[in-house]
């Protein structure tokens, strides 16, 4: 199964009882397994879960680390992105290179773009040494 049509079937099982936005997500990784992810949502908001995070908790809850890539769907079809929290924890395990699929529907072809386009000069390991050295200078 393709892995938009992987995300198309986790947004199956999304609980979105708040926005009816729903989302699902197929993360892949470096050696080919795909894990699965819809968003959860809270009645307080703040505790819902993204899809993307419910997929990669799910990889890294099994001990992956590497990733390939991700595709992202929406009941709309609508070429949803990972909103900037899910692509900041996407950067934590990804390199900018990274590739992100995101559905626009069956009669269009899915959009593409790396990590590096959508979050560019992210916070990473790095950055917060480089900050760290900086104030023990």
């Amino acid at each position: 199964m393709e892995l938009v049509e992987q995300a198309r079937a986790a947004l199956e099982h999304a609980h979105a009882p708040y926005s009816s936005y729903t989302v699902g997500a197929a993360i892949e990784t470096t050696e080919g397994t795909v894990y699965t992810g819809c968003n959860l949502e809270n009645a307080n908001y703040s505790n819902s879960l993204h899809a993307e995070e419910v997929a990669i908790g799910s990889a890294l809850s099994e001990g992956h680390r590497e990733f390939a890539r991700i595709a992202v769907s929406s009941g709309a079809r609508d070429g949803v992105t990972p909103c900037g929290m899910c692509r900041q924890t996407l950067a934590e395990f990804c390199d900018e290179t990274f590739e992100i699929i995101c559905d626009t529907g069956e009669n269009s072809a899915p959009k593409r773009y790396t990590l590096g386009e959508l979050l560019p000069d992210t916070i990473s390991e790095s950055t917060l040494d480089r900050h760290a050295e900086d104030h023990h200078a």
